[in-house]
């Protein structure tokens, strides 16, 4: 008898490395619930966002495309509210676009953060969104739809629960329901601030923590400083990194609250539930403070492109698995649609592809062609095949990564990197310039190029744009050259660097 159609709730936090779980190996974070949702579930220990930064990562997940197909190449600072703000996804197709097509009721608790963030999307009936890409957490606005307007309200309490008080509302609604229904639980933890910003129970946790899981290494040559202080850091490094922790184990106590409701009302056996971030963050990791904007030029280090990434639905992903296949946020939205048993095709026709059949314990038939390894440093007629390789960009920053090397490229002039992931696991040693390895980085590059010119589309290609990680303003469509913040580490684009 075939299943009928599973709840969905897809749970994101906001600046989360993969290093910071505890399931992911993490032995000074304390992450219970994620830990537990990990074991009763497939747990993916090699996801990638699609760009290590907030809003064209958000994009990236909503749409099964890369950023130089959805046009969101940094960061949103514009008019993000009101009548003047723009929705840069508008007339692009988002999986919870199939979802309402298929009869699910859809909601959102917490960040949206890709333009007009208080006006609901096709098929949302219930939206309580943020109003820009950050707040404190003792003091935040959002915007409320009552079926007909959106409302300005103000959240003075700690907004980690004020989401998860939405989210466990629109739970209880929902259950009454006959339709199937979806929830994106978009926290903003960790991102900063963190000092002082979370209740003190948690912060207690870590008191005594070594933190040998942040190495505090010497600044990065590139990092961008606003008074002596990384633009992605606090000056008081040891309460930042408490507050950093204290806000993943916060989120991880509503995240059991959210997985307890539904074990209460009889749902758990028929909810998937997905557990992801944006995009990765350096604690103090290669002398940074930030995601891929925590240094200019910016980067792609591992840490700032790795995400934690659980799945669970019983009986239909496999309990307690690790997989070890190089998967994207690209292929995100065709798998949810496929674990939902619909039609993922329309969102296989870019980058990505369902991982859906990974998760059952299936084989891949993606992930068996014949096309050549990049790691030999030859061309590949199957150059996109991701059994072999994963793509990232962050505007003239494009990177290939295997499971042993990355190549990144940096439009026009460098500088550029290769690693072997192998033998320099932390990327410390750039092989770019080694007359040994040569072959293997024009290989690479070949692969790169290719790729890209395969899935950008001609106006939305970030190649050649000024993205600079100071924040996107206006569409890439409407004002190619003057869509971006240009830098300003001792002024005010400076303090948005972190969104």
């Amino acid at each position: 008898m075939p299943h009928k159609k599973p709840n969905i709730i897809f749970i994101l936090s906001d600046d989360q490395g993969a290093w910071a779980l505890g399931c992911g190996g993490n032995d000074e974070i304390h992450t219970p619930h994620l830990d537990a949702l990990a074991d009763r579930g497939t747990r993916l220990e090699n996801f990638f966002c699609a760009s290590p930064v907030c809003s064209p990562a958000r994009a990236s997940l909503m749409t099964g495309d890369i950023p130089s197909r959805h046009g969101v190449h940094d960061y949103l600072a514009g008019v993000e509210t009101g009548p003047e703000a723009v929705d840069f996804l508008q007339g692009q197709r988002l999986f919870t676009d199939d979802l309402a097509d298929a009869g699910y009721r859809l909601g959102l608790s917490g960040k949206w953060h890709l333009g007009a963030n208080d006006t609901p999307r096709r098929g949302f009936s219930h939206w309580f969104a943020l109003e820009g890409g950050g707040s404190p957490y003792d003091q935040a606005v959002m915007y409320r739809y009552d079926g007909v307007a959106s409302h300005r309200e103000e959240v003075t309490g700690y907004l980690t629960d004020a989401i998860t008080r939405d989210a466990l509302g629109f739970i209880e609604k929902a259950s009454t329901r006959p339709e199937p229904f979806f929830l994106a639980i978009n926290y903003t933890a960790p991102h900063k601030p963190w000092k002082g910003q979370h209740p003190i129970e948690f912060g207690e946790l870590y008191a005594d923590c070594a933190f040998t899981s942040c190495p505090q290494e010497p600044l990065h040559p590139w990092s961008p400083t606003v008074n002596g202080v990384p633009i992605g850091g606090e000056a008081d490094v040891r309460a930042a990194l408490v507050g950093y922790f204290a806000a993943v184990s916060a989120m991880d106590v509503g995240i059991g609250e959210v997985l307890g409701r539904l074990e209460d009302l009889g749902l758990a056996d028929n909810t998937l539930v997905i557990f992801s971030s944006d995009n990765g963050f350096n604690c103090g990791h290669h002398g940074i403070w930030g995601k891929g904007n925590g240094t200019f030029p910016q980067n792609v280090y591992d840490s700032s492109i790795k995400v934690p990434a659980i799945f669970a639905l019983p009986g239909r992903i496999r309990q307690g698995a690790v997989l070890t296949e190089l998967l994207s946020a690209y292929d995100a939205a065709a798998t949810v649609l496929e674990l939902a048993g619909l039609d993922a095709g329309p969102f296989e026709e870019g980058p990505g592809k369902s991982f859906a059949g990974l998760l059952r314990g299936l084989p891949d038939p993606a992930r068996t062609g014949s096309g050549g390894n990049p790691d030999d440093g030859g061309q590949s007629a199957a150059a996109g095949d991701r059994a072999v390789v994963v793509f990232d960009e962050y505007g003239p920053v494009r990177m290939i990564r295997s499971a042993e090397w990355k190549y990144v490229h940096r439009y026009p002039h460098g500088p550029h990197e290769l690693y072997s992931l192998v033998a320099d696991p932390d990327e410390r040693d750039n092989l770019v310039d080694d007359p040994v390895h040569a072959l293997r980085a024009a290989g690479m590059r070949g692969q790169l190029q290719e790729w890209f010119h395969r899935h950008a589309v001609p106006g939305f290609d970030g190649s050649s744009l000024p993205v600079a990680g100071a924040g996107q303003t206006a569409s890439v469509v409407e004002d190619p050259l003057g869509a971006f913040t240009p830098p300003n580490w001792d002024g005010t684009a400076a303090a948005g660097l972190s969104s």
